[in-house]
């Protein structure tokens, strides 16, 4: 990899001035020479003395106030606990002394946690840490605020209506993608290097499609706090990364080693294999059709990538009813609106209204709440048997292929949680079919930055894996790393 000097290092918080601050940034070509350092580069920088943790944290300080006003990624600052941190020094572990944000539906002790909604407003701060922002901070890093989330992280947009839009760094006129979009925004404009993300029913991979970043879902119950193993136990905890290393190497930094974890630590991936698969390729979404013209590009070119590595590809489809998938997963997926708007109302001690909660998140907890009795159970059963066909489906292929979302980075608006229920249930299943299937299944998935649309926009390609299998998706994701560099893109808006 190239080197880096501190000098390049320091110079980005002078060079953000010139950055457009218009909220319509056109995108621009992508400058194939530059690079990008990555949280591993800057931790070795640390560890080398060539800087140390208070310049970096103060550099990440001067880059989120530059581009704060212009991404609005950030929901919450931390940056006097921050500089104290770096001042003291002693941070150990592999990324010891990096900067790093954490995700606001995640606890992190003396900031509040916001979850996205106007109905936290006034929350006081966390008293502990979540138990993977624990794993996060013994591996070295030094948090310096909490990143935006859609509303309880429900929607494949980061919008929230109580904080405002993040806006996606390669056109600030589209959305980030969700419930991550907070940390992609701040990763893919160099703000940090690598950024505390989860996933529910792609919430790590949708983000990392939309601004051209990696993003690795782990398999249900590998990372450290995610000891829930049944279908209902949706999300997971990881990172965006611009390196396949950085998410290998906080993956064994946060890797459950207890008596039990359900599957045997991986430990820190860091190559490819020369295995050769068998990849199906998934070109149809959960409703039954073909991705926009772009995004099938994206997908043919991978297959040809895979082929030219000597992978052995073939069509396949749906093991599930996906239609019949979609309305169970919004069914439990209200469920859960309906226990967050239930925790509201506690809260505030009365329901709230469009005020304190979003349209969708109402409508949700309304759909529930006229769903007859047992609709749940009888929804989650079903979703049990899909994860079962899932598991099937790796009989005959080691890899799953196919889009990450059925469109590019779409327009801010086009699925926040003010667009009519009937009108946004229906753009969302023809928008997002592709993630939650490896939610359900507890399956490993990563979106991988493979395309760029003509006019400048990312779209990430989804590889999944059968549960347990995350070792073989990492070194896949070395291989197509080398074999197509995405590093040196940058988009328009970028420190």
């Amino acid at each position: 990899m190239t080197n880096i000097t501190r000098r390049g290092l320091m110079a980005a918080s002078a060079a953000v001035a010139a950055l457009p601050a218009a909220a319509t940034a056109k995108p621009k070509p992508a400058a194939a020479a530059a690079w990008t350092p990555d949280a591993t580069t800057v931790a070795a920088m640390i560890r080398s003395r060539e800087i140390s943790p208070l310049e970096a944290v103060e550099a990440a300080i001067r880059r989120t106030e530059a581009l704060q006003p212009t991404l609005n990624f950030m929901v919450n600052s931390d940056f006097d606990r921050a500089l104290d941190a770096a001042k003291a020094g002693g941070q150990t572990g592999p990324f010891a002394g990096v900067p790093f944000l954490v995700k606001d539906l995640n606890d992190y002790a003396g900031t509040p946690t916001r979850n996205g909604s106007a109905g936290s407003y006034g929350a006081p701060p966390a008293t502990a840490n979540d138990p993977w922002v624990d794993a996060a901070l013994k591996a070295g890093f030094i948090v310096i605020g909490k990143s935006a989330s859609p509303e309880f992280g429900y929607l494949p947009t980061t919008e929230p209506l109580a904080y405002g839009p993040t806006r996606n760094p390669w056109n600030t006129g589209h959305s980030t993608g969700g419930s991550s979009g907070g940390a992609a925004a701040a990763v893919s404009a160099g703000v940090v290097s690598i950024a505390h993300a989860s996933d529910g029913g792609g919430s790590i991979r949708i983000p990392a499609a939309n601004c051209g970043l990696f993003g690795f879902k782990p398999s249900r119950g590998r990372l450290a706090g995610n000891t829930g193993l049944k279908v209902i136990d949706l999300s997971v905890n990881h990172v965006e990364t611009h390196s396949v290393r950085d998410s290998a190497a906080m993956f064994a930094a946060t890797e459950r080693t207890d008596a039990t974890a359900p599957y045997r630590p991986i430990g820190f991936i860091r190559k490819p294999s020369r295995r050769k698969l068998r990849i199906g390729v998934l070109s149809a979404s959960g409703n039954g059709r073909q991705p926009d013209a772009e995004v099938r590009a994206g997908l043919d070119s991978a297959v040809g990538l895979l082929q030219a590595m000597g992978h052995q590809v073939s069509e396949t489809g749906w093991p599930i009813d996906s239609a019949r998938f979609g309305q169970d997963f919004l069914t439990l997926w209200s469920a859960g609106a309906a226990m967050d708007i239930a925790a509201v109302s506690k809260a505030l001690g009365r329901a709230p209204d469009r005020s304190m909660a979003e349209p969708f998140s109402l409508a949700m907890a309304e759909l529930i709440a006229k769903a007859p009795q047992g609709a749940v159970d009888a929804a989650i059963g079903r979703l049990a048997e899909a994860s079962a066909a899932y598991d099937g489906w790796f009989a005959t292929f080691d890899v799953i292929v196919s889009p990450v979302l059925a469109k590019p980075p779409v327009p801010l608006g086009y699925v926040s949680g003010d667009v009519p229920f009937a009108v946004l249930s229906e753009r969302l299943t023809d928008y997002v079919g592709y993630t939650p299937l490896q939610n359900i299944a507890g399956a490993p998935a990563m979106s991988v930055p493979l395309h760029w649309t003509a006019d400048g926009l990312p779209v990430g390609v989804q590889f999944a894996a059968k549960a347990g299998n995350d070792a073989m998706l990492f070194q896949l994701a070395y291989q197509l790393e080398a074999a197509r560099p995405w590093a040196g893109r940058k988009p328009p808006v970028f420190a």
